[in-house]
């Protein structure tokens, strides 16, 4: 009897987070292939977490299934096997012999579709991890867990200033781009005066040579003034009064910038 799951996987490199229903429901089904010895198939986006979670199914020795010679010896010597790429796998029929011949159980993940007989020839369990985007309520304590690691990370300076809340998640990759939303805020969040500085040099000096650079670049300081008092302040009147900007001059650099940078 062959088997799929919908379930939402999120995970880092060291824990299972489970928060919404389908997490809970993935982290009962990884718990119960511990104790049954089946081949499984995991399946899903890149940045979902299949590897992870096959690692909180087995500690077994994990191989990338292109390098197929690698993946034959390894079934030799070893008992279970986590491969990865499955679909990359360049002859199914010497691989289902091995395994027959060797008794090791794989626990593998794809990211690509595979042919439905591969799969019920090869697998008794298949799990479907469905995009962090459709899984909101584990967004946050994954936000939670990938600050927690930049703070470790960077020696939990100005840690304490960063509020989650004013981060805008990028699950666009899934939780690789999640994790870098998280550590880029996070270093930004401790950039100083020089450092800016010295970045925006950096940034300038690889872009400067034509002869109408500065202003052509001047968006680059004009744009996060206006958008930083925009979130401060609330109206354009408010923003000429603080800056001490004509309305006029204010309201033409707002369309200059706005269909460029779609500043609001």
């Amino acid at each position: 009897m062959k088997v799929t799951l919908m379930v939402a996987d999120v995970v880092d490199h060291t824990n299972y987070i489970a928060k919404s229903r389908a997490s809970i429901e993935a982290l009962k089904s990884a718990n119960l292939l511990k104790s049954v010895s089946i081949n499984a198939l995991i399946l899903g986006e890149s940045g979902v977490g299949k590897q992870t979670l096959a690692r909180h199914i087995s500690s077994a020795p994990i191989v990338d299934a292109s390098s197929f010679n690698d993946l034959l010896a390894l079934i030799e010597t070893n008992h279970t096997l986590i491969v990865k790429n499955f679909h990359k796998i360049t002859n199914y029929k010497k691989l289902r012999v091995a395994l027959d011949v060797y008794k090791t159980r794989i626990i593998a993940t794809s990211n690509v579709h595979i042919d439905e007989t591969i799969i019920d020839d090869f697998f008794s369990l298949k799990i479907l991890i469905p995009p962090l985007r459709e899984r909101q309520e584990d967004i946050a304590p994954l936000m939670e867990k990938f600050a927690l690691e930049a703070r470790l990370m960077f020696d939990d300076a100005y840690g304490d200033s960063l509020s989650l809340e004013s981060i805008v998640p990028d699950v666009s990759k899934n939780c690789y781009s999640l994790r870098r939303s998280v550590y880029n805020a996070y270093l930004m969040n401790s950039f100083g005066e020089e450092e800016i500085l010295t970045m925006m040099q950096n940034f300038l000096f690889n872009r400067i040579g034509g002869r109408n650079d500065y202003r052509d670049l001047l968006y680059l300081f004009d744009v996060p003034m206006i958008k930083s008092g925009y979130a401060k302040f609330g109206s354009q009147l408010a923003i000429s009064e603080k800056f001490g900007l004509n309305r006029n001059t204010l309201r033409k650099k707002i369309n200059d910038y706005k269909d460029r940078l779609t500043l609001d």
